[in-house]
C-alpha cells in the first residue's frame, strides 16, 4: 500500500410479473452511468531479520486462544448475526450503478452472473452479495467468473501466483455453497458475452476499479452484451462508493476527508453471509488445473513468489489478526519507523481483493478505547487516503504520468528540468540497488526480496528517484515500473498516487525551492536519520554503498 503519511437504502426489489421478473434498480441515483472525466528506536543494528509479518500466534498468546482459526470463526459467526442471508439484509442500493439500458431480468433465463475481478474473495463481498440477492428473488442459479489474460501490465509470476492462489480458495468456497465458478481465459469482452449467451444468463454483476485497463475490459462487456441483459457494477472495494463520495477530482484529503466520513455511518456496517445457493446450475464449471494455468501465463518467472505472505482470505485474516494483536497498539507512534514491526502489511490482500477494508475497518474500530490514537490513523490511512486514491484515478485519466499532475508542479518541475544532477542512474542500476545510498539500495532490496516496502521509506525511495534521473517523465515512469514489478500491491490506484504524490506534488503543496525538485517536497537522508535508526534498517536488509569506477 503506497500511502502517503506525511499528512496527518436497502434495495427495495419487487417481482414484476409481466414480461420480466425482478426489477433491478430504479431512482435518480440509479441511471446509467459513464465513465467520469476528466529519536532512534534502538541503540545497535537489528541482528535478526524480521520479516514483513508475524508469525501465527500461538495458542498460549494472549488474546488468542486457537490462532488464525479463531478469528476466521469470529467474522463468520459475526455474518451470522447480522442476518441470515442477503434477502434479509437492507443493501444500499448506491452500492450500485447499472451500466447497460436494460434493467430487468428477463424470464426464461437461466442464471445470475458475478464477473469477479478485483474483489476476489467470497466473503464480505458487496459485489456477490448483490449478484447473489439477483439470484434468490429470481430463483435462479448463481455463477462466478474470473477472466484470466495471460499478461497484464508490469505483475510477474509473483503477483499472478498470489492471486491464483486467493482463486482457488474462492473456487473451493463457491463449490461448497452451489456455486459455479469458472475461470475465462482470453478477452473480457469477447469471453463473459460469450459465456452469458450460451448459458442463458439472465444478469451480470461487476467489480469496480477506477484503473484505465478495468474500466475498458467493462466498456467491452457493456457493449458486447445482448440488449436485454442488464449489467450491474458494485463498488466493492471502498467503504463508500466512489460515485457517492464525490463526482469531481479531490485535491487532496483535507477536501475528501468530510464527503468521506459524513457517510460512513451509512456505508461502514456490518456485512451479512454469502450462504449456501438453493438453486442448482443445470451444468456444471469446466475443472481447473491450477499448475497447468500457471504455465500458460506469458509472465516474466524471474521474480518468484514471497515466503512470508500467504495468499487468499485465510492469509489475510491471519495478517489482520497479527496486526490486531501484536502491531497494532504501537502504529500511531511506530508506524513511520522502518525498524519496527507496527503496520498492518495488509495491502497485498487488498490489492487482490482477497480480504475487504471494511473488514479490517470493522475489526480494527473494536479496539477503539484501548488504542484510540492507533485506530484513527489507521482509518485515516485505510479509509481517507485509500478513497483519495480512487478518486484521483477514476477523475484523472492522466493518473500515471505528469499530465495528470497540477500546474504548479508541472512548471515548478519544468523549471529545474535542466538542473545538474550530481548522481545519475540508469534503470538497471535503480532496479539492481547498486547507487551510492545504503539505505535506498536496502529499501529497493526489500521490495524485491519481500515484495513489500516500507511505507514511510517508499516515499523517499521516489523522490530520490526524482533525484537521480534525466527527468521527471524517466523518474515517474522508473518509480511505477519498479513498484508494479516487485511489490505484490503494484498496479494499484494506491501506488500511482504514492509516485505521483512523491514526484508530482499531486494531494500536496508547494515547499521552499531547491534544485531539481523546484516546490516539490524534499527528503534526504539526515532527516531520515533524525527519524530511525537508519544504520538498524540497513544491517537487515544489507544495502551496500556502491561508488561508480
Amino acid at each position: 500500500m503506497f500511502l502517503v503519511r506525511a499528512f496527518r437504502s436497502s434495495i427495495k426489489c419487487s417481482l414484476n410479473h409481466a414480461p420480466c421478473r425482478f426489477l433491478l434498480l430504479t431512482g435518480p441515483n440509479m441511471e446509467k452511468s459513464a465513465s467520469s472525466s476528466s529519536s532512534t528506536s534502538s541503540l545497535e543494528p537489528t541482528a535478526k531479520k524480521q520479516k514483513p509479518n508475524d508469525d501465527p500466534p500461538k495458542p498460549s498468546d494472549k488474546g488468542s486462544a486457537a490462532g488464525r482459526e479463531d478469528y476466521v470463526a469470529m467474522l463468520k459467526a459475526d455474518r451470522k448475526a447480522t442476518a441470515k442471508s442477503i434477502l434479509d439484509f437492507d443493501f444500499n442500493k448506491k452500492r450500485v450503478r447499472i451500466l447497460s439500458d436494460a434493467k430487468t431480468i428477463e424470464d426464461g433465463k437461466q442464471g445470475v452472473l458475478y464477473w469477479m475481478s478485483r474483489d476476489a474473495r467470497v466473503q464480505d463481498n458487496w459485489a456477490f452479495l448483490f449478484a447473489q440477492k439477483l439470484a434468490l428473488k429470481n430463483d435462479l442459479p448463481l455463477h462466478v467468473c474470473f477472466n484470466l489474460v495471460p499478461k497484464f501490465l508490469d505483475a510477474t509470476i509473483r503477483h499472478f501466483k498470489f492471486m491464483l492462489k486467493g482463486l482457488e480458495e474462492v473456487a473451493e468456497e463457491c463449490r461448497r455453497l452451489n456455486i459455479q465458478f469458472h475461470l475465462l481465459r482470453g478477452s473480457a469482452g469477447e469471453n463473459v458475452p460469450a459465456f452469458v449467451k450460451k448459458h442463458k444468463i439472465g444478469g451480470v454483476v461487476c467489480d469496480f476499479s477506477p484503473l484505465r485497463v478495468p474500466m475498458k475490459w467493462v466498456d467491452e462487456v457493456r457493449k458486447a452484451l445482448p440488449m436485454e441483459i442488464p449489467l450491474c457494477q458494485v463498488d466493492a472495494h471502498n467503504i463508500v462508493p466512489v460515485w457517492v463520495t464525490s463526482d469531481k477530482l479531490e485535491y487532496a484529503a483535507r477536501t475528501i476527508r468530510t464527503k468521506v466520513n459524513k457517510n460512513l455511518p451509512t456505508y461502514l456496517t456490518p456485512f451479512p453471509p454469502l450462504v449456501k445457493h438453493p438453486f442448482t446450475a443445470n451444468f456444471e464449471a469446466d475443472p481447473i488445473n491450477w499448475t497447468q494455468v500457471l504455465d500458460t501465463l506469458q509472465v516474466d518467472r524471474t521474480v518468484e513468489a514471497v515466503e512470508w505472505a500467504t495468499p487468499g482470505y485465510a492469509g489475510g485474516v491471519k495478517t489482520l489478526q497479527t496486526f490486531v494483536e501484536k502491531r497494532l497498539g504501537k502504529f500511531n507512534d511506530k508506524r513511520n519507523d522502518p525498524t519496527e514491526n507496527a503496520l498492518s502489511n495488509l495491502s497485498p490482500w487488498f490489492h487482490f481483493g482477497q480480504i475487504a477494508v471494511q473488514r479490517a475497518v470493522l475489526t480494527v474500530k473494536k479496539h477503539g478505547k484501548r488504542y484510540s490514537e492507533s485506530v484513527a490513523s489507521f482509518c485515516e490511512e485505510a479509509i481517507v487516503r485509500r478513497e483519495l486514491s480512487d478518486n484521483f484515478c477514476f477523475h484523472n485519466k492522466n493518473y500515471d504520468n505528469l499530465q495528470g499532475a497540477y500546474d504548479w508542479a508541472r512548471k515548478t518541475l519544468d523549471d529545474h528540468r535542466k538542473d545538474k544532477r550530481v548522481y545519475c542512474y540508469s534503470r538497471e542500476e535503480l532496479e539492481t540497488a547498486k547507487t551510492h545510498d545504503d539505505l535506498w539500495n536496502s529499501a529497493q532490496l526489500q521490495m524485491v526480496k519481500e515484495g513489500k516496502m516500507h511505507g514511510f521509506l517508499r516515499m523517499y525511495w521516489a523522490k530520490k528517484i526524482l533525484e537521480w534521473t534525466k527527468t521527471p517523465e524517466e523518474a515517474l515512469e522508473t518509480a511505477i515500473y519498479l513498484n508494479d514489478r516487485y511489490s505484490l500491491d503494484g498496479r494499484d490506484p494506491n501506488g500511482y498516487v504514492g509516485c505521483m504524490w512523491s514526484i508530482a506534488g499531486i494531494h500536496d503543496q508547494g515547499w521552499k525551492e531547491r534544485e531539481i525538485f523546484g516546490k516539490i517536497r524534499y527528503m534526504n537522508y539526515d532527516g531520515c536519520k533524525r527519524k530511525f535508526n537508519v544504520n538498524a534498517f540497513v544491517v537487515r536488509y544489507g544495502g551496500k554503498v556502491h561508488r561508480r569506477k
